[in-house]
């Protein structure tokens, strides 16, 4: 099918285990699991694919151990590639997930890369200072760390992600999901297979509407999401949680090795699919003035394409892809909300990719110019 944009993808470490472990994933690979995992994967990698990409918080992969993805990590270095790793944790146990990747950088050599890097808990906030000293000791120690940031202080997960045990009946882990990882008022519903009502509202007004407390309706409703996964593969909800702290979420940014990402899709429901970009250029770089114009579209462009491994794409030169954006930064600002996520942007004027027109004054064009981006052999 044709695309107006460019794609290239890593292998889903979830994907390979899925596939090699089927519905009995609760437990560690065996050596044979890990041997045929690391056959599909240097499969797609001989046929062009970045790299490694770990979900560690999220099933199957929450289940594997730290010397599968070692091991996997090890295979994609041998044939080139980069990893990249939704961490195992990005709360309670965040220190011990950021080592972990650490770890496979200096074991591999090769780079790696921390994926929408955030403080999602509330005796996090303010350490983020802590944590860019700490990731730049890696990289003088000769790690090639890097990380992404979306410009948002709320992410976007299922209700079950808050309980790490996944176990809905868990009190304790519950009352400290909704004390430190986001209250019920922070708590935005915009998916929710059997209880479509229950989208654009948050855990504290679905609990008044069902006579509960905001722990009861968390409880039972992730039961049923979890029950709906049993079922039909995939959870029954879908959630926005505020759990960042806004200072935090700008050093980040300002870290000279995050480029800027969306980690969203256009149908979510979070409003960083439609703003992520102009809102970096809209409210930091104009009304906040964090940083510089030229520093944020690096962010955008040459910072992670360098961090990708192209090396001729995300700078405007004789011999690079022309993938290019006309813009006025006097007007550009994102408008998506939580309670609108779907809104445009506004201040971007035309879109080239691939030389090819595809945004014309604001207006899609009949080109689909988009391709799929290899890795060339050796990285």
């Amino acid at each position: 099918k044709p695309s107006k944009v460019n794609v290239a993808s890593y292998v889903g470490h979830n994907t390979l285990r899925a596939k090699v472990m089927g519905r009995d994933h609760k437990r560690n690979a065996t050596k044979i699991e890990i041997e045929t995992m690391s056959q599909l994967l240097r499969k797609e990698l001989n046929a062009g694919a970045i790299g490694l990409s770990t979900g560690l918080e999220y099933e199957p992969g929450i289940y594997s151990s730290r010397s599968e993805v070692l091991a996997l990590a090890k295979q994609t270095s041998l044939l080139g590639g980069k990893y990249i790793s939704h961490l195992r944790s990005e709360d309670r146990w965040l220190i011990d997930s950021i080592e972990e990747i650490i770890e496979i950088g200096r074991a591999t050599k090769m780079p790696v890369k921390i994926s929408h890097l955030k403080l999602a808990m509330k005796s996090l906030w303010g350490t983020a200072p802590e944590i860019i000293e700490r990731l730049d000791a890696a990289r003088a120690d000769g790690v090639n760390i890097t990380a992404d940031i979306y410009p948002y202080t709320y992410w976007q997960s299922t209700m079950v992600v808050l309980l790490p045990e996944r176990d809905p009946t868990d009190k304790v882990a519950i009352d400290f999901a909704l004390r430190e990882l986001a209250a019920p008022e922070d708590l935005i519903f915009t998916h929710f297979s059997d209880h479509p009502q229950y989208v654009g509202r948050n855990l504290a007004e679905i609990a008044i509407l069902r006579g509960e407390t905001p722990a009861e309706t968390f409880a039972r409703l992730s039961q049923k999401s979890i029950d709906h996964g049993i079922n039909s593969g995939v959870p029954a909800d879908s959630v926005i949680g505020k759990s960042m702290y806004e200072e935090d979420v700008q050093s980040f940014i300002l870290w000279p090795h995050t480029n800027i990402c969306t980690d969203g899709g256009l149908l979510d429901g979070h409003p960083r699919g439609y703003g992520s970009f102009p809102r970096v250029l809209g409210h930091y770089v104009r009304e906040l003035a964090l940083l510089k114009i030229e520093a944020a579209i690096h962010k955008m462009t040459g910072l992670p394409a360098k961090h990708l491994g192209l090396i001729d794409r995300g700078t405007i030169a004789a011999g690079f892809a022309a993938d290019l954006v006309l813009l006025d930064p006097g007007t550009i600002i994102d408008r998506a909300t939580t309670a609108k996520p779907f809104l445009k942007s506004v201040g971007i004027l035309e879109v080239w990719v691939n030389g090819q027109q595809v945004l014309s004054q604001g207006q899609k064009t009949d080109a689909y110019p988009g391709r799929v981006i290899r890795r060339r052999k050796g990285g």
